[in-house]
């Protein structure tokens, strides 16, 4: 409710008004960016209106699969063999199958699809979730500059993120210490040190509904696997980015500086500026765990908003984060403008579901007390 509450007071704050795709590369604009701006040039007016609904859903992947190599391109017959196999996909969980009549085996039910990765894309998961309704991870790949792209990362040239540095490693390591498979034991009581189920704030921002998964939110933002509508609110102060996915908002300050550094924010503090038809924003004061995968508080990521045509925008992004990956990133693609609107998310699992995990946890542990004394005793 309080995140409902302040989404509206937002919108009514901004005095909002309503307002495969195609683009022009960002080019240079995708340059990395090397140092953290602390606050806004001038710069006229708005050359251009950003306002509108836009639908991030792309098959184009985030990093570039590793047999493309430096390559940036798909051949036409390639990009169209991506789309085909998609439909197929969803094509094959629509079927109906009829009543489940018996429990699914052990580990969960089985990957309904095509190919190894069924399982994985679909987003159910090993106890089938989410169903194909609630999927949409798009319908084609990304063009621009007339030409499909193998990945939204463009720099570095072999379209993946960098290697992360040796702190981020360290760090990285002690995050999936507890991302094990879900064995129905308390594995963790024989750990060291706090567990993964000790209570609420043991758990995943996502998890806990504050914030969105896989960097939808961001910055950068990026697509996901469902919920991939943004809606842009402009004003002559302010620009607003209602995110589809727990409904949260993005407020960024036109011409302003950015908040002191012990300040800090869940998607950083954002400021923004106009070079020419292009909006620029600069976003640091990240808390401890910032939406995008690994990144820690010293992430700065710079973004670009050019509109390419009536109703899509070109996106690109500039990461950096010296203390988790050895180098800057950079990457682009088109969010296309859509007649859709943006509707409220109701996120549950941090309103019913955590209470009945963090109860499941402690009936675990002590089966697995309980089993460990009666070994004792024997």
């Amino acid at each position: 409710m309080m995140m409902r509450g302040l989404l509206l007071l937002a919108m009514g704050w901004l005095a909002a008004g309503c307002g495969g795709s195609t683009g022009t590369s960002a080019g240079s604009e995708s340059t990395n960016e090397q140092s953290i701006a602390l606050s806004a040039p001038e710069s006229p007016g708005p050359a251009v209106d950003l306002t509108g609904y836009y639908n991030l859903a792309t098959l184009t992947p985030l990093q570039r699969p590793e047999e493309y190599g430096n390559n940036l391109y798909l051949t036409p017959e390639e990009a169209q063999a991506i789309a085909q196999e998609e439909a197929e996909l969803q094509a094959e969980r629509d079927k109906n199958r009829g009543p489940a009549t018996e429990a699914p085996p052990v580990g969960g039910a089985p990957p309904v699809g095509l190919g190894e990765e069924a399982l994985e894309r679909s987003g159910a998961g090993a106890v089938g979730g989410y169903n194909n309704a609630y999927v949409d991870r798009g319908e084609d790949v990304v063009m621009i500059d007339g030409k499909f792209r193998t990945s939204i990362i463009t720099d570095p040239e072999n379209g993946r993120i960098p290697e992360m540095t040796p702190a981020g490693k360290a760090a990285a390591m002690q995050r999936y210490k507890f991302y094990r498979p879900n064995t129905g034991t308390a594995w963790w009581v024989a750990s060291e040190g706090p567990g993964p189920y000790d209570g609420p704030e043991s758990l995943s921002d996502s998890e806990r509904c504050l914030t969105g998964f896989g960097s939808t939110g961001g910055p950068p933002m990026l697509p996901v696997l469902y919920n991939n509508m943004k809606r842009i609110v402009q004003t002559d102060d302010h620009v607003m980015i209602l995110v589809e996915m727990v409904h949260d908002a993005r407020i960024v300050r036109l011409n302003s500086e950015h908040l002191p550094d012990d300040m800090r924010r869940w998607y950083g503090d954002s400021i923004g500026w106009w070079e020419g038809d292009t909006l620029v924003v600069d976003t640091t004061n990240f808390t401890d765990s910032p939406a995008l995968f690994n990144a820690s508080r010293n992430l700065h990521v710079v973004e670009r908003f050019k509109k390419i045509n009536d109703k899509d925008l070109l996106y690109s992004f500039t990461v950096e984060d010296p203390t988790i990956w050895t180098q800057p990133f950079s990457g682009e693609y088109v969010w296309s403008g859509s007649e859709a609107k943006v509707y409220e998310y109701a996120c549950h699992e941090g309103n019913y579901s955590m209470e009945g995990m963090l109860r499941g946890a402690r009936l675990l542990e002590r089966e697995a007390l309980e089993q460990a004394k009666s070994q004792e005793n024997l």
